[in-house]
């Protein structure tokens, strides 16, 4: 993976710790909301994976916010 596509994960994972923090959640209560495992839920937020549209969807979801507020990091 270049170095850009890295820096957009790791800018992905960044504002989702952010959005996380701000509904007072930890990795592990949003790992058992959207039944993913608090393990990728910390690999997304140090922007070790590039997760997919579905799982973008669901973690907005259960953050109650929209998707787009996910990507919205620049």
């Amino acid at each position: 993976m270049d170095n850009e596509a890295n820096r957009y994960l790791i800018q992905f994972g960044d504002n989702l710790r952010k959005q996380r923090i701000a509904q007072v959640l930890s990795q592990k209560q949003l790992a058992f909301e959207t039944g993913l495992t608090r393990e990728f839920i910390n690999r997304i937020e140090n922007g070790k994976v590039n997760i997919s549209l579905t799982n973008i969807m669901e973690i907005a979801r259960v953050l109650n916010i929209a998707p787009k507020d996910l990507l919205n990091f620049k």
